[in-house]
């Protein structure tokens, strides 16, 4: 297959799913990855229009000497629904830009970018393939309050927040990722990447 534009695959899954850990297989083999959180939060700390933004649309307590208070702000918008949705809004139009940016310049006809959101984002319009990376809810539950520090319930809040979300249109090419720590991740990213166009 030839493309005249990088081939974009997406990395997405929920909190806990382990999509990082596909991220950095698929990083030593040699491909380009964008983090949209990494990402997001550079934009969110170098963008005065953002942190003006959060402090005038969610709380002002978010913001504490120029930068944002990320506790606070995680505390806040994991609990209200609309607040993350004005989060969202804030910030997703930034990273989709920057992302475009990104993905036009790699050297490569194949790039990756890895989200949670996929949808709420808008990402889901600018790819071409997705791979959802699943896993057991108590074994995300037990990564993240390892990994983050949290309680069960608050990483409960964070997953029912994400999860709850179900998109209108699925994207038309979506494969599945098990990560349950018994099943082996790297035949099935060797299989998914055979299927790409040539580098």
């Amino acid at each position: 297959m030839t493309v005249n534009h990088p081939y974009i695959i997406a990395i997405n899954g929920g909190i806990g799913s382990g999509k990082s850990v596909v991220s950095r297989i698929v990083t030593a083999m040699g491909y380009p990855v964008y983090d949209c959180d990494a990402r997001a939060r550079q934009l969110m700390d170098s963008s005065d229009e953002i942190k003006a933004a959060i402090s005038a649309d969610i709380h002002r307590a978010c913001i504490k000497d120029g930068l944002i208070d990320r506790a606070m702000l995680a505390s806040i918008v994991f609990e209200d629904k609309e607040k993350l949705a004005i989060l969202n809004s804030i910030v997703h139009g930034a990273v989709r830009e920057h992302f475009a940016s990104w993905a036009e310049n790699q050297p490569g006809t194949v790039c990756f970018v890895e989200t949670a959101i996929l949808y709420q984002s808008g990402m889901d319009t600018m790819v071409d393939e997705v791979w959802t990376v699943d896993a057991p809810l108590d074994l995300r539950i037990e990564r993240v309050m390892k990994r983050n520090g949290l309680t069960r319930e608050a990483v409960m809040s964070r997953i029912t927040t994400q999860d709850s979300y179900t998109p209108a249109t699925p994207h038309p090419l979506v494969r599945l990722i098990i990560n349950d720590a018994d099943t082996p991740l790297l035949p099935r990213i060797e299989q998914l990447t055979s299927t790409l166009p040539a580098r």
